[in-house]
């Protein structure tokens, strides 16, 4: 294949600009926030998990204590009006006031339980309550973290893109110039070697390599006509000389 010197050093512009949108592409990928919205997004899982199961329990604790209220209820209001049958007089048999006044005794004792029963329903239900609080106020700090690491995120990426955008924009009038066989050529040596088609020949090495070529490699380059596109013995990427490249 043969190209006239002026469009192989453009080649080495493409390939420069090439290399360029690899690391944009490696930056944006490996940008720390990723790591700290992957980390920061595992706790606030964790918190959200920790403060359903805290809203749970203050639910369940609520009807419980609904419940226990309305049992103490039940049986004050069947204290009072066993007492009222008792002041009124109208039980006359001894049996008779004997079991009413053991039942209020007993109603008083079953009242005094169950009110113990309410006061450690609303015991647990406060600690219950004071864990939402705070795993409400947690789950807003780390995702206010996580909004924080997105948008420098989303800056990082519009910054990144905007470079993209510009070199690609680059690349494409500069491999315009470019006659279409060579670029053809480039773009299947590029996928074929790392994202690296063309190198330059500078003080005897390939810098696709980084291999110094032979005596014999090198006569035949040396040899060549100025517009022969010449490849690497060892790597087979085009080879671009250059004042610098030692021939």
């Amino acid at each position: 294949m043969n190209a006239a010197p002026a469009d192989q050093i453009r080649l080495l512009d493409v390939q420069a600009l090439d290399v360029r949108l690899q690391q944009l592409a490696h930056k944006r990928k490996s940008l720390p926030e990723h790591a700290e919205i992957e980390s920061l997004n595992r706790d606030l899982a964790q918190l959200r998990d920790l403060l359903v199961a805290a809203q749970t329990e203050e639910s369940d604790c609520a009807r419980e204590q609904t419940k226990a209220e309305q049992d103490v209820d039940q049986v004050r209001k069947r204290a009072v009006r066993d007492q009222q049958r008792l002041d009124s007089g109208a039980i006359t048999s001894p049996k008779d006031l004997s079991n009413l006044q053991h039942e209020i005794v007993s109603l008083a004792k079953r009242q005094g339980d169950l009110e113990d029963v309410v006061l450690e329903v609303m015991e647990r239900r406060e600690s219950a309550q004071e864990r939402v609080t705070e795993l409400t106020g947690r789950v807003a700090s780390v995702q206010a973290k996580v909004d924080d690491a997105t948008a420098r995120r989303d800056a990082a990426f519009e910054e990144i893109d905007g470079e993209v955008a510009s070199v690609t924009k680059e690349r494409e009038v500069i491999a315009a110039a470019v006659p279409a066989d060579l670029m053809k050529l480039y773009d299947k040596l590029r996928g074929q070697q790392g994202g690296i088609g063309a190198a330059k020949l500078y003080q005897r090495t390939c810098q696709g390599c980084r291999q110094e070529l032979a005596i014999t490699e090198l006569s035949e380059i040396r040899a060549a006509a100025p517009d022969t596109v010449v490849r690497c013995e060892n790597c087979r990427r085009i080879l671009v000389r250059t004042a610098e490249s030692g021939l």
